[in-house]
């Protein structure tokens, strides 16, 4: 059974360093979260009970690439919502997007495929991943992620990750409607 705890475990057994290190980002910020442990969650699929007791919108996360590997973004849209290159594509001015490479990932947002997560840019010092946001989440009161690990989500206020998170990554969001 999924349960709803307050802020981050009281321990890190168990847990690894980059979950333990995103707890401690959230925690120095102010930021206040909820934490649902749970099973790896690959698929949107199996995030939908944990959607269900997180009370927020899972955040469907996609790492891209341009077709050289060259320029790196990161989508975040609704769960609920269909990813379609081509219409991205136009609003961002970069043709043959696809996804980036695992490796990439890791590089720049700490992160291993299935566990990738706007809390991940607290990892791109060197600001090479742009960040898109489908334009529904300026009205979400909540959002929901991982905690750069796939075994936990988080619900977390949209008004913190604007207000507090973004600006401590020095990531701004691009809008984009899909």
């Amino acid at each position: 059974m999924l349960t709803r705890e307050k802020g981050g475990p009281a321990s890190g057994e168990g847990r690894s360093a980059v979950e333990m290190q995103t707890y401690a980002f959230l925690d120095r910020l102010g930021v206040i979260y909820e934490r649902i442990d749970h099973a790896p969650a690959m698929t949107m699929e199996v995030c939908a009970e944990i959607d269900r007791v997180l009370d927020a919108a899972i955040c469907k996360n996609l790492f891209l690439a341009n077709r050289q590997q060259s320029a790196f973004y990161l989508l975040m849209l609704p769960g609920k919502k269909i990813f379609r290159t081509r219409d991205l594509s136009e609003q961002i001015g970069s043709a043959r997007l696809s996804f980036g490479t695992a490796e990439k990932m890791q590089e720049l947002l700490g992160v291993q495929p299935g566990s990738v997560s706007v809390l991940g840019l607290m990892h791109d010092r060197g600001h090479a991943v742009r960040l898109l946001m489908d334009e529904e989440w300026r009205g979400a009161e909540y959002f929901g992620c991982h905690p750069c690990v796939n075994t936990s989500s988080l619900r977390i206020r949209t008004a913190d990750l604007f207000g507090k998170i973004l600006p401590a990554t020095g990531h701004v969001p691009t809008f984009v409607h899909l």
